[in-house]
């Protein structure tokens, strides 16, 4: 048997798991705009052609990567606090997407919400069903939850930037911004650095919707009383 003939055989096979795989670790690596099907075969030492028998196009793959990301997300806890227990999934839906930064918009631009983003969401919404949560109030705490259910939010402003002082001009036309960034701002020297803390924020934020959801369950709520 010849070395090339050897390396053949001793190749792993391609799948459709092994594809998704790589071209998560390749997004990971280099970022989701220089993913491509021909680049993805570059990483897995196979001909473009290949990896059509796995995944049917570049949106395809788009989806089986976006369902690898949610299937790192815990399973739900035996909690008899449906609040710990929606807690505890959605932080862990934060985590896997920090993991892959470029998961959140890949999930976003899906036309369709793929297979496992359906089980996750239908998970959810069970636990606010057996949470005591009427249909009617599910219905509703879905939506009011949008994406933070998957661990990520649209936020209004860039806070990324640096600490301190307002620029005048903004304090001048916008007072109550300026002022908002004043109070944003963090010690230098702090782990977070300046700007607003994310992971605060949107703990903040799911606690506070959370606890509301408890409030509404408690005097029951329902969408005609609500209107």
């Amino acid at each position: 048997m010849t070395g090339q003939e050897a390396t053949h055989t001793q190749r792993t096979p391609l799948s459709r798991a092994r594809v998704l795989r790589a071209a998560v670790a390749l997004a990971d690596a280099t970022g989701i705009e220089a993913l491509s099907m021909r680049r993805l075969a570059q990483e897995l030492d196979v001909v473009p052609m290949a990896l059509y028998k796995h995944v049917a196009n570049k949106e395809e793959l788009l989806d089986g990567m976006a369902d690898a990301v949610v299937g790192e997300i815990d399973p739900p806890a035996l909690d008899a606090d449906w609040r710990r227990a929606v807690r505890g999934r959605i932080l862990s839906a934060r985590r896997a997407l920090l993991r892959h930064p470029w998961a959140a918009r890949v999930i976003e631009t899906r036309p369709v919400p793929t297979p496992a983003v359906l089980a996750y969401l239908d998970s959810i919404a069970g636990t606010f069903r057996a949470g005591g949560l009427s249909a009617d109030l599910t219905h509703h705490v879905m939506h009011a939850m949008g994406s933070r259910l998957l661990g990520f939010s649209q936020e209004l402003f860039d806070t990324s930037g640096p600490a301190g002082p307002p620029d005048p001009l903004m304090a001048v036309h916008y007072p109550h911004i300026a002022e908002l960034a004043a109070t944003a701002a963090h010690d230098g020297g702090s782990t977070v650095g300046g700007g607003c803390d994310d992971q605060f924020e949107f703990e903040f934020a799911l606690d506070l919707l959370l606890d509301g959801f408890e409030n509404l369950r408690r005097q029951g709520w329902t969408s005609e009383r609500g209107a």
